[in-house]
């Protein structure tokens, strides 16, 4: 192993402006750590929802067809995919404030990319390296985890989970405000913007963690993932614009099981995998990632049919009528529900262990989605439902990363909370596919135009009950833990700022 990697502060450069930079203020301080570490998260989650408003005029606004135009929100979908595991194994190995500061400036890079598009290719790079930016979340929530002492953890581990919730539901109103008063670049200048903010508060007030594993990066293992995630993800995401049933999709659908079986083969038999699956195969990690991906597919629900209902034409009969602004501003609310709920998510789990936490999210989201199945024909209707919805997602993404802590070495933290946000992002991308489906299928005729029916909004909000309720009982699987587990799984990992050995 060479210096370099058992030295970080002096592979980050020779100058000690360099290494100060790199390993970051001697000794944290922690209402300081979670608010950066919490706020990069929801600049992070905001740069995902920032191009929604403008979709509709991409075909125009870049000259381009609107099936090419998609891939701007495609394409950060997959980069986002491939590079949350690898970001959070390179956090791992290299230090996860370092891996942490280079998300950052790709969402920066990515976002004055966006910014200077006039056409397409331009604008789909800018996407893509956006999209790099996603493994913030998990590599934030691994730093907490080396850093902060355990009475803190429960609840900062919550809010930074919940950052992406909160990210999403604010991002939506204050995106529509910009495009509806500025020229659409200012979208992503305010996303640089923010990314600077993001940038240099990282660099003054977070430490860099000593724990990590070292070790060589699995490049086979990067690159067999990379092609299994991006096959399966264009497969859902595309399949219904290319048709379920066509060659494509049947085909990438056959090339990403063939290719993550492969991958996976690979990743037992190596010895330093990018995913240690023996761990991930583990009963507490693996039933909380199965659970991750019915929670994302059901906070996702949410994103699809309220926006949709609030902007229909009130002539419909179910549809509000109300512009993409109100729409938002009434998503806005269950954000800061969200927020709120991750310190009462903490205090359940230090009293009954994060698998109660994490049942009563689901059933708190299985409730939002059949009051609104009852509940949708007022504003205030809208503003309840995803309020109610808010907490659910907020006590179940609050559980989630203390039942993969309390499973994993603390050195594997960083890789193993990145693999549970992928679980999450396949959720979200399979609640968009089928609600689209859906709503496809169930259509009624308005002025010659076939618009999605009531009838298929209520059957896409019972599937988001579902699920929410499929989440629910698989979670209803992981082991019984002891109240104070969590708590006794951080104090006996390594002391925070103490160096743990690294592998040769």
């Amino acid at each position: 192993m060479s210096d370099a990697l058992a030295r970080p502060a002096e592979a980050a450069g020779s100058s000690p402006t360099a290494r100060k930079a790199w390993e970051g203020p001697p000794s944290p301080r922690p209402n300081a750590v979670v608010a950066v570490l919490a706020f990069a998260g929801i600049v992070v989650a905001l740069m995902q929802t920032l191009v929604i408003p403008i979709v509709p005029e991409l075909p125009k606004l870049l000259d381009a067809l609107a099936s090419d135009t998609a891939w701007a929100v495609t394409a950060t979908l997959l980069a986002a995919a491939v590079a949350t595991p690898v970001v959070g194994r390179l956090g791992d190995m290299f230090g996860k404030r370092r891996m942490l500061l280079v998300s950052v400036v790709m969402l920066i890079a990515g976002s004055v990319v966006c910014a200077l598009s006039e056409s397409l290719v331009p604008m789909v790079i800018g996407r893509v390296l956006q999209g790099l930016a996603a493994g913030v979340i998990p590599l934030g929530i691994s730093i907490m985890r080396d850093e902060l002492p355990a009475e803190r953890l429960g609840s900062a581990t919550a809010m930074m989970s919940a950052s992406l919730g909160v990210g999403g539901a604010l991002g939506l109103p204050t995106a529509a405000l910009i495009a509806d008063n500025f020229d659409w670049h200012t979208l992503f200048w305010t996303s640089a913007a923010l990314g600077v903010v993001a940038l240099g508060l990282v660099l003054t007030l977070v430490p860099e963690s000593k724990v990590r594993t070292g070790g060589r990066f699995d490049l086979v293992g990067g690159l067999g993932m990379a092609a299994g995630l991006v096959c399966l993800l264009l497969a859902i995401s595309k399949g219904a614009d290319w048709g379920w049933g066509s060659a494509t999709t049947i085909g990438l659908f056959l090339s990403s099981v063939v290719v993550l079986l492969l991958w996976g083969w690979w990743e037992l038999r190596t010895e330093q995998p990018l995913v240690d699956l023996r761990t991930t195969a583990r009963r507490q990690v693996l039933v909380t990632n199965l659970a991750s991906i019915a929670v994302g597919f059901a906070m996702f629900a949410m994103s699809l049919v309220l926006p949709q209902l609030l902007q229909l034409p009130a002539q419909t009969g179910y549809g509000l009528g109300k512009s993409m602004l109100i729409a938002g501003l009434v998503m806005a609310p269950s954000g800061l529900v969200m927020m709120a709920t991750a310190p009462v998510s903490a205090a359940v789990s230090k009293a009954r262990g994060p698998k109660v936490t994490l049942m009563i999210g689901a059933l708190i989201v299985a409730a939002g989605y059949l009051l609104n199945i009852v509940l949708m024909s007022e504003v205030w209707h809208f503003v309840l439902v995803s309020c109610v919805i808010g907490a659910g997602i907020g006590f179940s993404y609050g559980s989630m990363p203390a039942l993969i802590m309390a499973a994993v070495p603390a050195s594997e933290t960083a890789a193993a909370n990145s693999l549970n946000t992928l679980m999450r992002s396949i959720g979200t991308s399979s609640a968009s596919a089928i609600a689209g489906v859906i709503l496809a299928q169930m259509t009624t005729d308005f002025g010659g135009y076939a618009l999605p029916s009531q009838n298929g909004f209520k059957v896409v909000l019972a599937v988001g009950a579902g699920a929410a309720l499929l989440a629910f009982a698989v979670a209803s699987l992981i082991p019984r833990q002891q109240a104070e587990r969590v708590g006794a799984a951080r104090a006996a990992s390594e002391p925070a700022g103490a160096e743990t050995a690294v592998k040769s």
